[in-house]
């Protein structure tokens, strides 16, 4: 009785046939494979080693965010520290020789700071501070050679 069946019977069974064998080697290639990464977590089970990957990734991104807020930080209160400085040598009376004098103008991002003039003679060496504000004079008016200081500061920038 088996062999009175139809044609057309016997091709759908032998493709249904070949369709099952395909379907088991892609299932038995698949399960190595994912045995495979089983493997190589150290012999945990795949959803472990998922898991694993996960909360790393999670982790990562927080400290990611965390490194973001310490940069914005750092970035804020790099704007105060000294960042423009400016040199002018000089000789303020005629009767020393050479630029033993000078003015040394520290300023930061916001072009404020300070000028700090240092003033040689003979007998005695002055050393004065004045406060910068904005790239303006702060209280004290400047000396040609400390503008010049200033300027060169924010040259620099």
């Amino acid at each position: 009785m088996l062999f009175n069946f139809p044609t057309a019977l016997w091709v759908g069974a032998g493709v249904l046939f070949v369709w099952l064998l395909v379907l088991t080697v892609l299932f038995f290639r698949l399960s190595a494979h994912y045995r495979r990464l089983g493997i190589a977590g150290a012999g945990k089970d795949l959803k472990s080693v998922l898991e694993e990957v996960l909360k790393s990734t999670s982790e990562g991104k927080k400290q990611i965010e965390n490194l973001l807020e310490i940069s914005k930080r750092i970035e804020r209160e790099g704007l105060f520290h000294l960042q423009q400085v400016g040199l002018v040598r000089f000789n303020p009376f005629a009767e020393t020789g050479g630029d033993q004098s000078f003015c040394l103008a520290l300023l930061d991002d916001r072009k404020s700071g300070l000028v700090i003039s240092s003033l040689h003679s003979r007998e005695t060496t002055r050393i004065y501070a004045k406060p910068v504000k904005e790239g303006k004079e702060a209280g004290y008016s400047f000396s040609e050679e400390e503008g010049r200081a200033i300027k060169e500061a924010k040259k620099l920038k």
